[in-house]
């Protein structure tokens, strides 16, 4: 593996920082096969020699990978020591989303559109799958029908429900974008409650999520799509009239 890392015709300010070229090499070796999941990388001093850079450039890099959910370091000496390259890193995607939802407070729009989409394939896998377990979606729902549960603690409630049916369709990329928008999703659903009309509302939140539940079970895609969309523009046409 070469130790350069760019030109040395660029200016000082083009070059990127250090452990960023670290980042860099080990994502190229990722995508080239080079390294795999489960396989540990090469030792800190190695990799620092190979790649001219500094040991504590090649741990900075290390804790980067490591919160991000792409590696799990084991402190110590022997086999199992080492970096390890994490085979399921959708914590790190999630936690990514989450990140950028509180940096930038995505507009509703956006955020109701990108659930749309997403959701509506959730609900077509889910009613294509032969054998979904949806034990986790119907025990929320069960949690729901708590007759004593405030506006808000349904609504919480509300958005587990749909990150658990994104969990129970397999799809491990949605489900962690799921699982990152769920702040926004809470705050929008939340902030949106009407008091007044909040008894009928929940009434019809109720009788539409097991509406999804039915749809899926019956092995129906079309209807299951059909009642996702309407579900979600119904709640969201619903917030921006009280505005």
């Amino acid at each position: 593996m070469s130790s350069e890392f760019s030109s040395p015709d660029l200016p000082i300010a083009a070059h990127p920082r250090a452990w960023e070229h670290v980042l860099s090499k080990v994502e190229e070796m990722m995508v080239s096969g080079e390294l795999l999941p489960g396989q540990r990388l090469p030792g800190e001093r190695t990799l620092a020699a190979d790649l001219g850079v500094g040991r504590s450039s090649v741990r900075e890099a290390l804790r980067v990978m490591e919160a991000l959910g792409l590696l799990k370091a084991q402190t110590g000496s022997g086999p199992t020591a080492g970096a390890m390259i994490v085979a399921r890193p959708t914590g790190g995607m999630t936690m990514l989303m989450r990140m950028q939802v509180a940096a930038h407070g995505f507009p509703v729009s956006d955020v109701v559109q990108t659930r749309l989409v997403l959701e509506s394939e959730v609900m077509r896998a889910l009613a294509q799958k032969a054998s979904a377990d949806l034990t986790a979606a119907v025990e929320l729902l069960d949690s729901m029908d708590e007759p004593t549960l405030t506006a808000d603690e349904f609504l919480v409630l509300d958005a587990q429900f749909h990150v658990a049916m994104a969990d129970a369709a397999g799809n491990q990329v949605i489900a962690a974008m799921m699982a990152g928008l769920r702040a926004s999703i809470e705050s929008y659903v939340v902030g949106g409650v009407d008091i007044a009309a909040w008894p009928t509302t929940c009434t019809r939140l109720r009788h539409e999520h097991r509406g999804l539940v039915e749809a899926v079970t019956a092995g129906d895609a079309p209807l299951a799509e059909r009642r996702i969309v309407d579900h979600i523009r119904g709640y969201y046409e619903g917030v921006r009239g009280g505005d």
